[in-house]
């Protein structure tokens, strides 16, 4: 009861739509799509979309677009560290870890909207709010 709260906090209606579920799926694993093309340092465009195609119509899926972004920026910085710190010797393992940690991150937050629940990213900087 209480995730249908929390649900209800963000939608207004106690369980989110099929289709902005889906939407707030999206918002998600849109961001794996660089992730293929051996660029990940864009994967915050697709939450821009759909925040920017969605997300007046729903708040569950500009929370869970906003949510994503945030959360790539964040890896974005932790890229960015990781490449500073190559001349160290531990940049490029820590910028596996920082890719291995957001592909991880994203499919379960992919998972968690699917499935209607609200999902926060854990140690993500909220930048956009």
């Amino acid at each position: 009861m209480e995730l249908q709260q929390q649900a209800g906090f963000i939608t207004g209606s106690p369980i989110p739509t099929a289709e902005e579920k889906q939407w707030g799926m999206l918002a998600h694993v849109l961001t794996l799509a660089p992730y293929f093309i051996a660029f990940p340092l864009i994967g915050f465009v697709g939450p821009m979309v759909v925040r920017a195609t969605k997300g007046n119509e729903s708040a569950w899926v500009d929370n869970h677009a906003k949510e994503s972004l945030n959360f790539q920026i964040t890896l974005l910085i932790g890229y960015a560290v990781s490449l500073g710190t190559v001349c160290l010797g531990v940049g490029f393992v820590l910028g596996i870890g920082v890719a291995l940690y957001g592909l991880v991150m994203t499919i379960i937050a992919g998972i968690k909207a699917y499935n209607g629940e609200v999902y926060r990213y854990p140690v993500t900087l909220r930048l956009v709010k």
